[in-house]
């Protein structure tokens, strides 16, 4: 008697039983009229509208799969859309997920995907689920995430809004996630230049909390709607390097952000360049900040550059831009 294996791959299984795998461990959305199981879902907005956003992680630019666990890549999916959810000001309800994958993918890794999409929902963003999506097999492994949100009644959050005089706040890390990077790139790749996993015993201290930060970032979802209530006048997040999303904050509200080197930790330079942290960048027009925001500078007016540390232009290379730095970072 023929007996299935107990790890079969996608190829093994048809896509009726991957879904219905899937399915079995993503939870449900509050929000959710109609889940899983048709061509499309329905999902109720409350307040009449619709915060949407979407990103997509590719093995080879966007992670390894030598470094990330599919939990990883599941929570790590879930929380970057939910970062750029909640910088609008909104609350993330649901998730559509779009996955290919080789034909040799084990269906354990993909259930463990779908574990760490449910459980940085659960845990970033309460009442969040997956609602849909579609499977298709592909050579590189690709995930694709279209995040969905509600105003509660309130206005979005844009970056153009802020004014001279406000506060340059931000909730959340900085740097953190590009020294875990860098700890991946510098001492778990082979002579080649390809990864190789993780070996714990040649972490140093704190370097697991970078790691983390890296791999499976935790964003502060619930501090963008408490920003659009107490009256932020912009906001966004921090996902390619403070000194290039503030540029862009800046350049959207004609402005220039001065930030105070003395707020930007231990390693301002870090801070300002590294990407992925998924902070909330925001402006306020006074010192009242809500809970979990710091101080980070002064709303100035329009000058040459869109942002200035201590006065002084800011002339670093700016942050990250996968078009400009992914060879680089690979080799």
């Amino acid at each position: 008697m023929h007996e299935a294996p107990a790890d079969p791959t996608i190829g093994e299984l048809s896509e009726g039983e991957i879904l219905r795998r899937i399915i079995a461990r993503t939870g449900r959305a509050a929000v959710a009229v109609v889940g899983p199981g048709d061509d499309a879902a329905v999902i109720g907005a409350p307040s009449g509208s619709v915060v949407a956003t979407t990103d997509t992680l590719v093995h080879g630019p966007d992670f390894r799969l030598a470094w990330s666990s599919g939990y990883d890549l599941g929570w790590k999916a879930a929380a970057v859309n939910l970062a750029d959810v909640a910088a609008m000001g909104a609350r993330p309800t649901a998730l559509l997920v779009a996955l290919a994958m080789p034909n040799d993918t084990r269906i354990s890794f993909v259930e463990a995907l779908a574990d760490g999409l449910r459980d940085a929902c659960d845990a970033l963003a309460p009442g969040c689920a997956v609602v849909g999506g579609d499977l298709t097999v592909s050579a590189t492994l690709t995930l694709a995430i279209t995040a969905l949100g509600d105003l509660e009644g309130r206005r979005a959050v844009l970056r153009s809004g802020a004014r001279e005089g406000d506060v340059v706040a931000v909730a959340g890390e900085l740097g953190v996630a590009a020294r875990g990077l860098a700890v991946l790139f510098e001492r778990f790749r082979d002579e080649s230049g390809s990864p190789v996993p993780v070996d714990p015993a040649r972490l140093a201290s704190g370097e697991p909390e970078e790691l983390a930060a890296q791999l499976r970032p935790s964003p502060p979802i619930g501090l963008g709607a408490m920003a659009a209530v107490v009256g932020a006048t912009a906001m966004m997040d921090v996902s390619d390097g403070l000194a290039l999303d503030a540029r862009r904050l800046a350049d959207a509200s004609g402005v220039s952000l001065d930030l105070d080197p003395a707020r930007l930790g231990p390693d301002p330079a870090a801070a300002l360049e590294g990407g992925e942290d998924h902070a909330l960048l925001a402006t306020f027009p006074d010192d009242a900040l809500p809970p979990g925001f710091r101080p980070l500078g002064r709303v100035v007016a329009r000058g040459a550059a869109g942002v200035l540390v201590d006065g002084r232009p800011y002339g670093g290379p700016g942050g990250w831009d996968p078009y400009r730095d992914w060879d680089a970072a690979a080799g």
